[in-house]
């Protein structure tokens, strides 16, 4: 079963948000990177003339803790 369209531009263009998260993910994942926290933002609520990867807040330990 394929997936449909998303029907509105607002719509694709957090499709298109949700799918580099997902693809930055796992490229990081692979480099042996995990983030606490990553998902999708709009500016706003109405309509969305656009989406963000938000890649979180994490304290100093944590960000430390990524790299080894």
């Amino acid at each position: 079963m394929t997936a449909s369209r998303p029907a509105t531009p607002a719509q694709r263009k957090i499709k298109e948000a949700i799918d580099a998260r997902d693809a930055l993910a796992t490229a990081l994942t692979k480099a042996g990177i995990q983030l606490p926290a990553m998902d999708i933002r709009t500016p706003w609520a109405e309509e969305s003339r656009y989406a963000l990867v938000h890649l979180g807040l994490c304290s100093a330990p944590v960000a430390h803790a990524s790299r080894k």
